[in-house]
């Protein structure tokens, strides 16, 4: 009866197991202390460590985070006043949409707008809020009349009507934080507007851009007369519509990740894209990975994402 007792008890197990069971305890005390911490940081530490910038709210210019919380120590904001302006610092209001400041921060790159199904005026003050950060804006899917009230109301942006984008505060190539070229590959002409759409995307997200279009299985000695630019490339984006084999073909072709975006383009069978997607999926080529129906801007966006693993 007693040695069930002692057994029972944690505080009478021989000294040889409880230091090894204690050590482990304070551990992972230490290290759920350790995330507690860098995740404060992460969301609250001071612009100099985050680079969060200054913006606009309601017409009137936001100071940095630092400058705000000084200021209210020093009893010249109330709590109320600098709760709002904290909070512009990750996301502005705007009623029919909450633009997401922070996620330059969290994600690397900030956030684009889709265009379809939104008013123009609801792109352009989406547009302006971005813009007004400092932050690279990208809006993709874009009407007609959109692409022309972007283009008067940021002349210095860079319009493309083939893949219905619009960017503003473009940044040059950044050598230091990518591996190098990505290449957009295209099976037909009527694959560039998805096969386009892929480029600015990769392009706005601060990489080396290069297109290879027209080069599908139907004339394969096309894409094998480019097999030098397909050893020059760091990630590889396919795009391709009716069959969709080109994407099985370059992976069998390249020892870098290859990004496989359908097309809609097709006749009949091909279900609006439905026949490319699957055959991208059941590929036996290896390293490929397959994005959705038109699809070209998560393509460029993966593909820029790949294209910097490693180079933060």
């Amino acid at each position: 009866m007693r040695s069930r007792r002692f057994r029972a008890v944690p505080s009478l197990l021989p000294v040889s197991t409880a230091i090894p069971e204690l050590f482990s305890f304070f551990c992972a005390f230490f290290t759920s202390l350790r995330t507690l911490r860098e995740a404060f940081h992460f969301f609250f530490a001071s612009p100099r460590e985050h680079s969060f910038p200054g913006g606009t709210m309601n017409g009137h210019q936001i100071p940095e985070i630092r400058t705000i919380l000084e200021q209210l120590r020093a009893g010249e904001l109330g709590v109320e006043d600098a709760e709002r302006m904290v909070e512009a610092h990750y996301f502005c209001d705007l009623e029919f949409a909450k633009v997401d400041h922070h996620r330059a921060n969290r994600q690397g790159f900030p956030e684009v707008i889709f265009g379809q199904n939104k008013t123009t005026p609801q792109i352009i003050r989406i547009a302006e809020e971005i813009r007004g950060r400092k932050h690279t804006m990208l809006a993709t899917r874009l009407a007609p009349d959109a692409l022309d009230a972007l283009a008067e109301r940021f002349p210095d942006g860079e319009r493309n009507d083939r893949a219905r984008t619009f960017v503003a505060g473009m940044s040059q190539p950044d050598a230091e934080r990518t591996h190098g070229l990505i290449l957009v590959v295209s099976a037909g002409t009527s694959d560039m507007p998805v096969a386009e759409e892929a480029v600015v995307t990769a392009r706005a997200m601060g990489n080396r851009v290069e297109s290879l279009y027209d080069v599908g299985v139907a004339g394969i000695h096309r894409l094998l007369a480019r097999r030098g630019k397909l050893a020059e490339a760091s990630c590889i984006v396919v795009v391709a519509g009716m069959e969709g084999a080109l994407a099985s073909v370059v992976g069998g072709l390249v020892d870098v990740p290859v990004i496989a975006c359908p097309t809609s383009v097709g006749y009949g069978a091909s279900f609006n894209g439905l026949s490319a997607l699957l055959t991208m999926l059941n590929s036996c080529a290896s390293g490929i990975t397959v994005v959705n129906i038109d699809n070209g801007f998560g393509a460029g966006y993966a593909a820029s994402l790949v294209n910097r693993v490693g180079k933060r």
